[in-house]
């Protein structure tokens, strides 16, 4: 017996709270990934922004290394 709900029948009472479930579970995943993309972006923008001045640096490079993981993340 496999975990996934794509083998499993749904019975015809429970259908309406099945969509319904589906459906907010991929508005929150794409809202998830809207949110993460944006925040990558900025963290990078910000990261960039300090690196530019020498003595920021070292908090710079790492910010902007964790915007472009967060936006990788977003991506894939």
């Amino acid at each position: 017996m496999s975990d996934s709900t794509e083998d499993t029948r749904i019975p015809l009472l429970l259908w309406p709270f099945y969509a319904i479930w589906r459906l907010l579970t991929f508005v929150l995943g794409v809202a998830g990934r809207l949110i993460c993309t944006l925040l990558g972006i900025g963290i990078m923008i910000v990261g960039v922004a300090i690196t530019m001045s020498v003595v920021g640096a070292p908090i710079g490079i790492p910010l902007a290394a964790l915007g472009f993981l967060l936006l990788v993340r977003a991506l894939f």
